[in-house]
């Protein structure tokens, strides 16, 4: 049911009278367990679930909407009594950031349209890869089993990461940062792969 509403940005109902069309714009996140114990991938704790009980939890939320979604992490325990404030940016810093890269967009796209919504073939064209960047995500594509849909939206990710940190063209650490944000439990570990 959320396919067409977070591809589209629309829903269709459809009764016995009529068919309505309403707008369905929304910011999905969502957050499970790695295993029906929790402890999967934990440093501190051991997991006692089978792979069989592993794989039909997982499989719970169907590949076709992982594919819809922009970010899928792994999150590691973090010991909070070890976390440095001086590290995280403030709010009002992150939220100007945000305002600026917003404006790059609006002057590139000449109109209010964000990474977010502009077309495949406009963020193609706004995006543009070396040979070294499109292999890497090829690489990762393969390995990972990426559709085209997650590549895109891989590209997508890549292009704001870019705007927020002021970059007219594609880094490779802009790149790097977006395919990492498809980490999950499941197969091999990104940080694997030669970065």
């Amino acid at each position: 049911m959320l396919r067409q509403p977070i591809e589209t940005g629309q829903v269709t109902i459809s009764r016995a009278a009529s068919t309505v069309t309403n707008p369905a714009q929304f910011l999905l996140l969502g957050a499970m367990n790695p295993c029906p114990c929790g402890y999967l991938g934990s440093r501190h704790f051991y997991c006692t679930c089978t792979p069989k009980q592993i794989t039909a939890y997982t499989n719970r939320v169907s590949g076709p909407i992982q594919d819809r979604m922009d970010i899928l992490l792994y999150l590691q325990v973090v010991a909070l009594d070890k976390e440095s404030p001086e590290h995280n940016e403030a709010s009002e810093v992150m939220r100007n950031r945000v305002v600026v890269a917003r404006e790059r967009q609006y002057k590139r796209y000449g109109s209010e349209m964000t990474n977010a919504v502009a077309a495949p073939e406009v963020i193609l064209h706004c995006t543009k890869l070396n040979a070294d960047q499109q292999k890497m995500v090829q690489q990762w594509s393969t390995q990972y089993n990426w559709s085209t849909r997650v590549q895109m939206k891989v590209l997508r990710i890549t292009r704001t990461i870019a705007d927020l940190k002021g970059e007219d063209c594609i880094s490779n650490d802009a790149l790097w940062e977006a395919m990492t944000l498809r980490r999950t439990i499941k197969g091999k570990n990104p940080k694997s792969v030669a970065r």
